[in-house]
């Protein structure tokens, strides 16, 4: 996937995250490998996070939305990466996504069209699971009982993070 479909796609995040009257467009920080690094404002407070779309989709769909891995910081929260996936289409009703990388393999809980970790404890394992690997793979089932395998590339991940540690002071 080309850095500018990274770049307009995560300006188009930044603004899902933030509240209508404090919606900003991010400013880019930099890319390393496959995932991008970004800052913006969220109610008067600052909200980094990264960005990476996937490498290689799998599943027999004939439309699908953008597709993101994200990890985010929010120090005014104490909320230091936060893992979630955006897919692209609504999940069926309580399913899980499953993840596997470098070996190892979690559970996301699902809603709307994204997946979440279960807390900061399975955040903090994930992310060290992503330091230490090389690819992340996503399974997911849509509304529609499609199955969809997502390949994200982990190069970049480890700078990417360190870049958005740095920009919130984390």
């Amino acid at each position: 996937m080309s850095g500018l479909r990274i770049i307009l796609a995560a300006s188009a995040l930044a603004v899902m995250f933030a509240t209508p009257s404090a919606a900003q467009a991010p400013k880019w920080i930099g890319t390393e490998g496959n995932w991008s690094s970004y800052t913006f404002e969220e109610s008067g407070n600052i909200v980094c996070y990264m960005a990476s779309v996937p490498t290689k989709t799998k599943g027999k769909y004939k439309k699908r939305g953008q597709i993101f891995a994200l990890v985010t910081n929010r120090p005014s929260r104490k909320s230091k990466g936060v893992v979630s996936i955006v897919t692209g289409y609504s999940f069926k009703k309580d399913s899980e996504v499953k993840v596997k990388i470098a070996g190892k393999s979690f559970t996301l809980f699902t809603s709307g069209d994204r997946a979440w970790t279960p807390d900061a404890k399975t955040d903090k394992r994930m992310v060290s699971a992503m330091v230490k690997g090389s690819r992340m793979i996503v399974d997911g089932v849509s509304s529609k009982g499609t199955k969809t395998t997502d390949t994200y590339s982990l190069s970049g991940f480890t700078k990417a993070r360190k870049a958005i540690d740095k920009a919130c002071k984390m």
